[in-house]
């Protein structure tokens, strides 16, 4: 099994001068204890069930570049990218150019999105949900045009919502065949017929009953566009409280690999969790030394 870290919040000690050096210094050690990926939200605003809306929140590419410089071995990408922030050939070259500046260690996370309240305060137009859907067809469309070959097919593309006249990418991707690509959602008629037909990961949540649910779905979807459902990484999005004894509603490491089991069982291969406390460096030193190990065998 495959685990990774989101950084949800950088609300954390000393105010914005401490959240540079604070999210450097969490990057640095996720990457040395082991964590496969890193992620941040592709939002502006902080997100409910995560904390106020006022709290800091950092532009995802930006904060991706930087975690680049500050890490070896992770692979980096958004959870997961909202389609109608930026136009698709934007989407492929910033992908792109985290890929090669962070020797290959890029994902590109995208979706249909949902937070309708940051677009309409911030000025971004929020088409309607079946519209964002087309939007996300024709995006990856165009993201595995420009990731052919060596600089791209530079073809023409000609869709109902965006138009291209040389899908030319250079420098190409260091990830071959093409930097992988995260479909976020588990929306059962649309979602996850894009990541059958698009997709090298899904990312779904919930128990381990809904996850399996999600996964025997996608592989309905697979089947009728022949593809292999092998092919895709069944990943989950988790969120974990976690102390050496448990404590205080946290879970003990070993309570954390028994849920991280179950899901294992349900057919995740890459679990992402959020982290409570992530800037105490010994929640993630734990997770290094009694979760990370036990897990590599599932």
């Amino acid at each position: 099994m495959k685990l990774g870290l989101q950084i949800s919040s950088f609300t954390w000690p000393g105010g914005p001068e401490a959240i540079a050096p604070t999210l450097a210094g969490i990057v640095r050690q996720a990457d040395d204890v082991g964590f496969d990926s890193i992620w941040v939200m592709d939002h502006f605003f902080q997100i409910r069930g995560v904390g106020r809306v006022e709290e800091p929140m950092l532009e995802g590419w930006t904060t991706l570049g930087f975690m680049a410089a500050h890490s070896s071995r992770a692979r980096l990408g958004l959870m997961v990218g909202g389609v109608h922030y930026r136009y698709p050939g934007l989407w492929v070259k910033a992908a792109t150019t985290l890929d090669v500046l962070s020797s290959g260690r890029a994902w590109l996370g995208i979706g249909a999105a949902w937070n309708e309240q940051e677009s309409r305060a911030l000025g971004f137009p929020f088409p309607p949900l079946g519209e964002r859907f087309a939007m996300l067809e024709e995006t990856l469309e165009i993201a595995h045009g420009m990731w052919q070959g060596e600089r791209g097919s530079e073809a023409t593309f000609a869709g109902r919502h965006y138009r291209a006249e040389r899908l030319l990418n250079s420098p190409q991707s260091l990830s071959r065949p093409r930097v992988p690509i995260m479909i976020g959602g588990g929306g059962e008629k649309k979602t996850l017929r894009l990541v059958a037909r698009y997709a090298d990961a899904c990312n779904v949540f919930g128990t381990p009953e809904g996850v399996a649910r999600k996964y025997a779905i996608l592989a309905e979807h697979c089947a009728a566009v022949g593809r292999d459902p092998a092919e895709i990484e069944h990943s989950t999005l988790q969120t974990i409280r976690i102390s050496a004894d448990g404590a205080t509603g946290t879970e003990t490491p070993a309570q954390v690999v028994d849920r991280f089991g179950d899901l294992s069982d349900a057919g995740a291969q890459h679990v992402i969790f959020s982290l409570r406390e992530i800037a105490d460096p010994a929640r993630l030193e734990l997770i290094g030394r009694a979760v990370i190990p036990q897990l590599r065998d599932l």
